[in-house]
């Protein structure tokens, strides 16, 4: 069938020559599960390969140490692609571990409410839930409306007092919603709640500003939109709020010992992290955004928005497809499902003919799933370096499989 419905994608036109080059992997396969982990610019896979070579070479101790002042730097690059200083930023294994110690030095008492949304991921959920069963606290969802977006009207309803927390998923895993994080902010600032952001889907793909959003806490992994490695993310920790929390574990890097029995935690957010480091991966970390940053978020986000809304658009226009996007505000990723058809196996035929898609779970999100009664999901993310002959591609094959 023919695809006759054109995006002008201007922003990063002059560049994208220079871009589709630098993306080693492109020329192996089509890649749309970047909501996944997306393919590294070459600059990023250098900068592993020349520390790991340098490791290899004069050991490891002595590496991490010649490359010190690089290492530095990567607190300066994520300082800046979120607009905070660099003694608000802890580099972890990965977003989970960086989520957790934030969610878990949370001093929770009996009592305490948490605020959540129905689109959370199940990991988030999941801590939630031992908290709840651990320290007495209540986990509650705050509605959304009718385009799937939370409702900032019920939120304000929602809150009282004894409001502890108020945790949200900035890109939801299942779909292209966007919550509204900088609204949702601006009522956790005015009645002084602590507020996390769960970043993973969102750092890389739009632009994120702190101070806009107004959240304490915010955590991202570099393996998905930034077009980093796997096994690293970052932890951001507003300074206001840093001696409110405790981090969960701590070792010789993240507190010193005093006396026999005293010890005195970091005075900044590396209180969070530990001694032990891939300082390759962490590396990349900070070749990725630097990447990301030269781009430019703004236009990464218009080219994402405009190759994501052709895929949409063309979407519906096959027979059988229900897509999975009733929020008026949608981002890089398109699920869907096809009539009649188990997601489970169309995922492995479309990646069998060589387009990279995911799956996702009803588990994965449960409370909007069993809300909106979603089945298992075909899951489309594409990206900047993706052009619209490898979205015709699974355009095609998806337009097969329906029919």
């Amino acid at each position: 069938m023919p695809f006759n419905r054109p995006v002008n994608l201007t922003d990063l036109s002059p560049r994208l020559p220079e871009i589709f080059a630098a993306t080693p992997g492109k020329a192996n396969v089509i890649h749309l599960n970047n909501a996944g982990s997306s393919l590294m610019p070459q600059s990023v896979l250098d900068a592993q390969l020349d520390h790991l070579k340098l490791e290899a070479m004069i050991g490891g101790y002595e590496a991490a140490r010649q490359k010190a002042d690089d290492i530095e730097r990567v607190y300066d690059s994520l300082a800046r692609l979120i607009n905070c200083q660099r003694d608000e930023i802890a580099v972890v294994e990965n977003a989970t571990v960086g989520w957790a110690m934030a969610f878990y030095a949370i001093p929770f008492q009996p009592g305490d409410r948490i605020l959540t949304a129905e689109a959370e991921y199940a990991s988030n959920y999941l801590a939630y839930l031992q908290m709840a069963r651990q320290k007495g606290v209540s986990v509650e969802v705050i509605p959304s409306n009718e385009a799937g977006e939370l409702c900032l009207h019920s939120l304000r309803n929602m809150i009282d007092k004894s409001v502890r927390l108020i945790s949200i998923t900035h890109v939801p895993t299942n779909s292209g919603l966007v919550n509204p994080v900088e609204q949702i902010g601006e009522i956790a600032r005015a009645h002084n709640i602590l507020y996390l952001v769960d970043a993973c889907q969102s750092a890389g793909q739009m632009p994120l500003d702190v101070e806009k959003i107004n959240c304490d806490l915010l955590s991202a992994t570099a393996r998905k939109y930034l077009r980093g490695p796997r096994g690293i993310g970052f932890l951001y920790v507003r300074s206001a709020v840093l001696d409110q929390l405790h981090p969960p574990m701590i070792d010789l890097f993240s507190a010193s010992w005093t006396s026999q029995n005293e010890y005195v935690l970091r005075p900044d957010a590396r209180r969070f992290e530990n001694w032990e480091n891939n300082y390759a991966a962490k590396l990349g970390l900070g070749a990725c955004v630097d990447y990301a940053l030269d781009i430019g978020l703004d236009a990464i986000q218009a080219r994402i928005d405009e190759l994501a809304g052709y895929l949409r658009a063309n979407l519906k226009e096959i027979n059988g497809i229900r897509l999975h996007s009733r929020c008026p505000r949608q981002c890089g990723i398109v699920s869907f499902a096809i009539e009649g058809r188990d997601s489970g196996e169309m995922v492995r035929e479309i990646v069998d003919r060589g387009v990279n898609v995911s799956s996702s779970s009803p588990s994965s999100t449960l409370i909007d799933a069993t809300r909106n009664n979603l089945p298992v999901l075909i899951r489309a993310s594409v990206h900047y370096y993706n052009d619209l002959k490898e979205i015709n591609r699974l355009l095609e094959i998806v337009s097969d499989l329906s029919g």
